[in-house]
């Protein structure tokens, strides 16, 4: 059985990107891997929508209370690959 996708930051800008639109406020250049939600101008509902595309895109169910702890792009990462790797049935982007 292949390992589960793991997902990068750069993946994860372009979902940032498509949850903020044409939203000029948000700062997605450069490594944002280290940044966190509130400085790259993203609010919890904002990441709470993240969460969902993820769901979407990656077929990873990520609880709520652990979304909203997920101080930085880092953070958020770190829970959707953990959490790929606990259930290796979830799938990988086509």
């Amino acid at each position: 059985m292949p390992a589960p996708h793991q997902v990068t930051a750069d993946e994860l800008r372009e979902v940032l990107q498509r949850v903020a639109g044409e939203d000029e406020s948000i700062d997605l250049s450069g490594d944002i891997t280290h940044r966190s939600f509130e400085d790259l101008g993203y609010d919890s509902l904002a990441v709470l929508e993240l969460s969902n595309q993820i769901e979407i895109r990656y077929g990873v169910k990520l609880l709520d209370e652990s979304v909203v702890d997920a101080v930085t792009v880092a953070d958020f990462v770190a829970l959707v690959n953990s959490t790929l790797a606990a259930d290796p049935s979830t799938g990988a982007p086509a």
